[in-house]
């Protein structure tokens, strides 16, 4: 039951984490760069166990919490994709990704942080995703919901790793700057699709 009720997390996880989303473009994007990678896995990664355990202890209370905080979130993320989707736009119209001598530029640890706090903890998705979903699912596997959490827990760790670190791979692409041009418009185009999705 203990392992049925892990491999159920695992999977549960999985399908849910692989999705393309904003937080998933964010750490795509910093693997091919190779900026701050280790904490941008880490930040996600810790949200996610955050947020799953959250959502295994107290599901009952959260539920409450959902019906004034869910629509509050979704407003504020609405706003920050569409504001960082038209500075993908903006990156991609002057080449900032891009420098010269072919190396990218360099972002600060604390901009870097900062965007990925707020693509995890801005996006509503992650709330009913990871809190309200997989607790639910969690609750199924009574008495063995925190093994069930330690799965989708592991799926994280697994996703984002992969995810952040298999990225370096495309970076022969990246070596000009029409290539990270095409990349931040995919972006941005992306990031308002998502932000459109929150509303409808």
């Amino acid at each position: 039951m203990i392992l049925g009720s892990i491999l159920a997390g695992l999977a549960a996880g999985l399908s849910l984490i692989i999705a393309i989303g904003a937080q998933n473009i964010f750490v795509l994007r910093q693997g091919i760069a190779r900026q701050h990678l280790a904490w941008v896995v880490g930040i996600c990664l810790a949200s996610d166990v955050v947020l799953i355990a959250v959502g295994t202890a107290f599901l009952e209370r959260v539920s409450h919490l959902a019906s004034w905080a869910i629509p509050a979130m979704t407003w504020l993320g609405f706003a920050f994709l569409v504001v960082y989707g038209l500075l993908s736009l903006r990156r991609a119209v002057t080449g900032e990704s891009w420098v010269n001598d072919g190396e990218q530029n360099n972002q600060g640890l604390l901009p870097v942080v900062l965007t990925c706090l707020a693509l995890t903890w801005l996006n509503p998705h992650v709330y009913l995703d990871t809190v309200i979903l997989l607790g639910s699912l969690a609750m199924g596997h009574h008495p063995f919901h925190w093994w069930f959490a330690s799965g989708a827990m592991v799926a994280s760790a697994v996703w984002f790793t992969l995810l952040g670190y298999a990225a370096r791979f495309l970076q022969p692409l990246f070596t000009s700057r029409n290539t990270w041009r095409v990349l931040d418009i995919l972006i941005a185009l992306v990031m308002w699709a998502i932000a459109i999705s929150l509303v409808i």
